[in-house]
């Protein structure tokens, strides 16, 4: 670690300039801890239903035996392809406890998307709501996955209601396409099954990969980010570091509208709250807001994260503006830029500061975060967290003054081994232990950290990663498409959205034929909201597409 930390002393009090890494030596040790402290306590709410430490415990070791009765073995790779709902908690405990590894699968993925993914990771199980599973009968065939477990919406709300929700789910809304996938078995029948069973002692070190979280990186080909014990252990330690001063052990209840396989709701609240005895309500669909409305009515709500998109969409909701908020003590924005205007009105509504932190898929995925106290600096990411250096670099890799601009490093313990099976990619990533985020930012001189553009070309589309790549390659595929390139335009709701340009092959192609071919192939939010069509795009002298001159335009 530098001595040179300026942010330092810009700490609110009671937040250390360090963590122990080696504190726990696996993510399981310290979910075990949890289990043990907190047994009464409500860990998790969805749709009016809970579920108890102690019932979490004793239902996550069921599952995690019934994976390992079907013939995985520990560091074979998991699936989890699921909203956020009741199972998927069971699902990630009991896989971990197995001692496999955990792949988040964003179940918006097209069958294009979930191959590639799939086909990568090399994963042998998959844990899959079935409103998703007609997707996955298109690549199965394609893939090593042996073990398909299927769950629904209502599988575990009880009784009635779980009948009535998925009779809607299912014949009402129509949600459930017709899917036919060989040796499947449900949810509960697998947590039936798993009481047969034990769990053998988890033999795993600090340095074991537990987590591949796909992400673009600094190129559009999605890699699997590999997350070890170390680094999710560190990275949940540095966010109770910044936050314990202002919460209190056992009292906690969060909302989480965030999706928990996006690594941002994985690590801070499927992982980082359950270590505090936090009681957190999940939020299956956040497009429905009366639905992340609600809870506010129901329970003392202390705790919220979310993207600027959410926040936004909330303060110009008429029912949510009518509730009362005297619980609430933390708002954390993460995932993508939050707007000032839309930080100083939360506070005006809602009387809690809106902080936004920083992070990468590829740290775990928190490095830095504006004080939660609100005694940050609104526009910028704050100060890094505990046990984390921050740097600029010039294109020489010469370490900037404050005040100078250049691409933001990262080095702490919650920086990722590497990308599975990329050792080149990863060289390119980290460079002698630093990892390259490819945000251009500088530091000001009490050591906060502000973002001025972006190196790589990526996209940010309501806290999701967009690769320009990705979406020229599919288009490209289109028999009407000679060239095509893509770039992120402003948009006041998500941040940005994509905008294709387009040289046509076949004249007669119109801008709805592009988006509908797009849609076919590309999860809802990588689809291009814009279609420009160019008789020719600007290139280099070598013939490379120069998409910053069309962004710049």
């Amino acid at each position: 670690m530098s001595d040179e930390r300026p942010w330092l002393k810009n700490y609110p009090k009671g937040i250390p300039a360090n963590i122990d890494p080696d504190a726990y030596s696996t993510v399981v040790q310290l979910l075990e801890e949890s289990f043990d402290k907190y047994r009464k306590l409500p860990a998790f709410t969805c749709m009016g239903k809970s579920i108890t430490y102690d019932e979490l415990d004793k239902k996550s070791k069921q599952f995690g035996a019934y994976l390992l009765s079907r013939g995985l073995e520990p560091g074979d790779k998991i699936a989890l392809m699921m909203p956020n709902m009741l199972q998927y908690p069971i699902a990630l405990f009991g896989a971990l406890r197995a001692g496999l590894v955990v792949v988040n699968t964003n179940p918006l993925y097209t069958p294009r998307e979930m191959h590639h993914q799939f086909s990568d990771s090399g994963v042998k199980a998959i844990i899959i709501a079935e409103n998703f599973a007609a997707n996955l009968q298109k690549i199965l065939g394609d893939t090593q996955i042996k073990t398909i477990i299927i769950t629904s919406i209502g599988e575990l709300l009880g009784g009635l209601k779980g009948m009535i929700t998925n009779f809607v789910v299912r014949k009402v809304k129509r949600l459930v396409p017709a899917f036919d996938l060989p040796n499947t078995v449900n949810f509960k029948d697998a947590m039936k099954q798993g009481k047969k069973f034990s769990l053998p002692e988890l033999n795993q070190s600090s340095e074991d990969v537990v987590s591949l979280q796909y992400t673009g990186g600094t190129t559009g080909v999605a890699k699997g980010a590999m997350l070890t014990n170390k680094n999710l252990v560190s990275n949940m330690a540095q966010i109770r570091a910044i936050m314990m001063p202002f919460l209190k052990e056992r009292e906690e209840v969060a909302l989480s509208p965030l999706p928990l396989y996006h690594v941002f709701a994985f690590t801070v609240n499927c992982l980082t709250l359950f270590s505090i005895g936090a009681h957190t309500i999940l939020i299956t669909n956040p497009r429905d807001l009366k639905s992340v409305v609600a809870p506010f009515k129901k329970y003392p709500i202390s705790l919220i994260t979310g993207v600027n998109t959410l926040f936004n969409a909330l303060l110009n909701n008429e029912e949510f503006q009518k509730q009362e908020f005297e619980s609430l003590k933390v708002t954390v924005g993460g995932a993508m830029a939050v707007q000032r205007a839309v930080a100083e009105k939360w506070q005006a509504v809602t009387g809690c500061p809106l902080s936004e932190g920083f992070g990468m898929t590829e740290s775990s995925p928190v490095a830095a975060c504006n004080p939660i106290d609100g005694s940050g600096k609104i526009g910028t990411i704050g100060l890094p967290v505990p046990s984390t250096d921050m740097r600029i670099v010039d294109d020489n890799g010469s370490v900037c003054s404050p005040g100078e601009v250049g691409e933001i490093q990262i080095k702490g313990p919650q920086v990722m081994k590497g990308y599975y099976n990329k050792p080149e990619e990863t060289k390119k990533t980290i460079r002698e232990g630093w990892l390259c985020t490819g945000d251009i930012g500088m530091m000001h001189e009490d050591g906060y950290f502000q973002i001025v553009d972006r190196k790589k070309d990526m996209i940010l589309v309501s806290g999701f990663n967009v690769y320009p790549n990705e979406i020229e390659d599919v288009l490209a595929m289109h028999p009407d498409i000679l060239e095509v390139a893509a770039v992120g335009i402003p948009d006041d709701k998500s941040g940005e959205v994509v905008k294709v340009f387009v040289v046509k092959k076949n004249k007669s192609l119109k801008k709805d034929a592009v988006i509908a071919y797009a849609r076919e192939n590309l999860t809802g939010y990588k689809v291009p909201r814009e279609v420009e069509f160019r008789d020719e795009l600007p290139k280099t002298n070598v013939g490379k597409i120069l998409r910053r001159k069309l962004r710049e335009e």
